[in-house]
């Protein structure tokens, strides 16, 4: 052909043609070009190196269809008949779609892009507490920690009296309820808030304050509930009238909810009013025992069809009066003596009106979605603050500890073998008090982010786990001597509840987190489902194609950072932290497009592919850690305190997101790649890795740093409980720490005069009536040291019993010293008939288990000799409580 430049290609070098072609067809992936800029540069290709006609005329002919949607539908939707032919595309059952569609998508699809925009994860809120919600923790929570003794709650297996009748009088039940129906109307901030710091002095308190102000009657009547529901019950939830508990968990119906069998019918009574008739069996419900109202799940049928809506009608959510007839209640459960009410609870043949369905009519069959619509955001908090807490305070003890605690001369802190696991605790703090006020500012921000709850649930946990061991290791036979002096055995004995509640750790991190968020939180995974689901060929031509672009852009992106190091990629921020955004984006693009890889090898299959899915499960959540990590350095304006601290969290969740890509390269089948992953992609990444384990000299710099007085032990530990009461666990502690950071410079004063010859070489300690006669240290050092090993020497004691005293003091299930919240104004309100009248004096609207529906009396078939313990008279109190 005769044309301008036509075949210039030839004249080139050829080593600078191929280098140009393949420098554009980079830029051309790496930034996502459209396919149009795509089929333009490639004519330019051909008519550059002089294709033939014959090229020409093909290329052509793709260039069109593929570029002109009408027409590329046609290929779309034998794509489809194909795909549906292989069953490539997981079914997804009704329970599924709705656990999927539950909850919003927040900073986990952009951590899912490929290419996150940071400017939008910085500007998230980052929230602060409301004069109001830090007046409340300054005053009610302080006070209610003070009134309960952890040992005295373990021994006895019950909160005091007292503590259940301040909760109730303060408004603790009602932190969630807003403050026009007589609740506090905190945000998700301060409800973690208040959570976090009543976990740092009793684990059953928390737990207690947490329950009705997470997931429960509280929560669904907010969002579901209709208006007469809410007025009457409300009020009475949030001034502890009546204690919530909500069942789910039954014998064989744990993290597979849907296999629950409890079950409703729908029936007319005599008068010709609509019924529920149900029947349960459930277990683990926490506060059950003392309830006044009782959440239930449960699968409802309507055999004549009253409601309109089908015979089968599925999951549906009730309110249920604790003693209504056929309620059986009254024993609890024992979950590692750890002395919360966790609770069997089982109901026969119970009668209530259709109004008892939470929402009413409307509300039959929606129970599975508004469950796990409210699990989205609730899953996030709680768990995740009653964690951070812990975090906080291991930190103050073990840092504590390491200081006071001497060996060989030493304090044990100074050895290395200690500051290993200090960092590791000091290191997961800073990160997951980071996570905590990110993920509560989604929350605030009106998001419920169900993938993000989820990986909060999980990381939280886990890094609680690691740190309480690491901390048991620490304290030694101070942790492992049990009474009132310990301060970590009920934490570490209470740890594995946390990791077994709201979804087994298991089951969240193999299936929930990668595989909720794989089509949740994907661009256009869920559409595709969609549209194959629907026969909607539009809708599945607009997904598809772009999913491929999206495929190759991620491609190259996790090219071209690998072998730049992530240079390649921009940082909304300069400083210190700017080089792990760039590390967040070559990690988020190697984990989007492996995640498009495993999905488009395996299909549906990969959801039985737990080992894999669990390793990408594992990269999301230290991306959205890191995510987290980076965004509180900079929103506190960049501290010089905190830098060590922000460096060696961000190294650690590098090195995980490392270690899991590695398992990755190693383990997954991709037909026709599985040699080039094996054999060079997964050597070039050890090789070329996104991260490693943070030094031994950083990580002795943080370790150091919780050691010392005032500065990163003071602000790491914010919002946990203190005392530096003399005769308390903690405040010994407290105590001692204190005059051992004092005394330390008087030590070394004798040390450097042993250097000196003026002393002889012997412990200091040994040499302090010398040094006082020679004029070494000053009549007021002599003193302080001597008050320092007073106070060391009170702290390290441990807990020793009489023989008999033991045996007295040994866990007796069911035989509680005391009695409780049964002794309680809990217990008055529950023990009585409810009343019907609604606020104001008003007559109440027709509520489950009044005089018009039941006799008010307890259930009849109260087992035990627990809260059946509530049926005693008035003048049994006295001598229960003596006994």
């Amino acid at each position: 052909m005769n044309l301008p430049y036509f075949d210039v290609f030839s004249s080139l070098p050829t080593a600078g043609v191929v280098a140009g072609v393949l420098l554009v067809l980079f830029v051309l992936g790496f930034t996502g070009a459209p396919l149009a800029l795509w089929a333009v540069a490639g004519a330019a290709a051909l008519y550059g190196f002089g294709a033939p006609m014959w090229v020409w005329i093909p290329y052509g002919v793709l260039a069109v269809v593929f570029n002109l949607p009408p027409i590329r539908r046609i290929v779309s939707s034998a794509v489809m008949k194909m795909m549906e032919a292989l069953q490539f595309l997981p079914v997804i059952s009704e329970t599924e779609q709705t656990a999927i569609d539950a909850g919003t998508v927040w900073m986990d699809a952009e951590l899912f892009s490929g290419k996150p925009d940071f400017k939008n994860t910085l500007d998230q809120l980052y929230p602060e507490l409301t004069d109001e919600e830090q007046a409340f923790l300054d005053g009610p929570v302080e006070d209610l920690c003070a009134m309960v003794d952890d040992w005295d709650v373990h021994q006895r297996g019950d909160l005091p009296q007292e503590a259940w009748d301040f909760m109730k009088e303060h408004g603790f039940f009602g932190l969630i309820i807003p403050e026009e129906y007589g609740g506090l109307g905190f945000s998700a901030e301060g409800r973690s808030a208040v959570v976090q710091k009543l976990g740092t002095r009793s684990l059953p308190l928390s737990i207690t304050v947490m329950v009705p102000n997470s997931l429960g009657p509280g929560e669904l009547l907010l969002h579901y509930g209709t208006d007469e529901q809410k007025d009457y019950y409300l009020p009475r939830l949030a001034d502890g009238t009546d204690i919530p508990a909500f069942a789910l968990t039954e014998p064989n119906a744990g993290s597979d909810a849907g296999a629950m069998t409890s079950h409703g019918e729908v029936f007319k009574n005599e008068d010709g009013e609509l019924m529920l008739r149900l029947n349960w069996d459930k277990r683990y419900i926490s506060l059950a025992a003392i309830s006044g109202i009782l959440g239930l799940a449960f699968k409802l049928e309507d055999p004549n069809n009253y409601l309109g809506k089908g015979t089968d009608l599925g999951i549906t959510c009730a309110l249920v009066p604790s003693d209504a007839q056929g309620v059986k209640l009254g024993r609890r459960h024992d979950p590692l003596g750890i002395a919360f009410y966790n609770c069997p609870t089982e109901g026969e043949n119970v009668e209530l009106p259709i109004d008892a369905i939470i929402g009413g009519k409307d509300g039959a069959g929606r129970g599975w979605q508004m469950l796990m619509d409210a699990l989205s955001a609730g899953r996030g908090i709680m768990l995740p603050a009653q964690a951070a807490g812990g975090l906080k305070y291991f930190t103050r003890v073990a840092g504590g500890h390491a200081a006071v605690r001497q060996q060989f001369g030493l304090s044990i802190g100074k050895f290395e073998g200690i500051e290993e696991p200090l960092a590791r605790i000091a290191g997961f703090t800073y990160t997951l008090e980071a996570a905590r006020k990110y993920t509560n500012g989604a929350v605030d921000s009106g998001e419920k982010p169900s993938v993000v709850s989820a990986i909060a649930k999980y990381s939280f946990t886990e890094l609680q786990r690691q740190a309480v061991n690491d901390s048991m290791d620490i304290l030694a036979g101070n942790a492992i001597s049990r009474g009132p002096k310990n301060l970590l055995a009920n934490a570490y004995i209470g740890t594995p509840i946390s990791i077994t509640v709201e979804g087994a750790n298991i089951l969240t991190r193999t299936m929930m987190i990668f595989g909720q968020g794989a089509i949740r939180c994907h661009p256009y995974a869920l559409t595709e489902i969609e549209a194959l689901m629907e026969g909607d060929v539009k809708k599945f031509d607009g997904a598809f194609w772009s999913h491929i672009g999206h495929v190759v852009r991620n491609g190259f992106r996790a090219f071209g950072l690998s072998i730049t190091r992530g240079m390649l990629a921009g940082s909304p921020v300069s400083g210190p932290h700017a080089k792990y955004y760039r590390k967040l984006s070559w990690a988020s693009a190697t984990f989007a497009f492996m995640a498009d890889l495993a999905m488009g090898s395996l299909g549906g299959a990969l959801k039985r592919k737990e080992k894999i899915t669990g390793r990408f499960a594992d990269i999301l959540i230290w991306m959205y850690l890191a995510t987290a990590t980076l965004t509180r350095f900079e929103k506190e304006g960049r501290p010089e305190e905190q830098e060590d601290f922000m460096h060696w969290s961000l190294q650690y969740a590098f090195a995980q997101i490392q270690e899991a890509f590695d398992g990755l390269f190693a383990n997954m089948k991709v037909p026709g790649l599985t040699w080039l992953f094996r054999g060079v992609i997964g050597p070039w990444s050890r090789f070329n890795t996104i991260g490693s384990m943070p030094s031994d000299h950083l990580g002795g710099k943080i370790a150091q740093a919780i050691q010392e007085k005032d500065g990163a032990r003071e602000w790491m530990t914010e919002g946990i409980y203190l005392t530096e009461e003399e005769g308390e666990a903690l405040g010994d502690l407290e105590i001692a720490f204190t005059l051992s950071r004092e005394s330390y410079h008087i030590g070394q004063t004798i040390k450097d005069a042993v250097r000196d010859g003026r002393l002889p070489k012997k412990r200091p300690l040994a040499l302090l009536d010398q040094a006082l006669e020679q004029g070494i240290i000053s009549p007021e050092d002599y003193e302080t040291v001597q008050r320092a090993e007073k106070a060391r020497t009170r702290y390290v004691a441990v807990d020793e019993f009489e023989l008999d005293e033991y045996r007295v003091n040994r866990d007796m299930p069911g035989e509680p010293v005391g009695r409780g919240a049964l002794a309680s104004s809990i217990a008055d309100e529950v023990d009585r008939a409810l009343t019907p009248t609604g606020p104001a004096g008003e007559p109440a609207p027709d509520v489950p288990g009044t005089e018009a529906h039941g006799d008010g009396a307890r259930g009849d078939g109260a087992r035990g000799d627990g809260a059946a313990g509530l049926e005693a008279a008035d003048d049994d109190t006295e001598e229960a409580a003596s006994a």
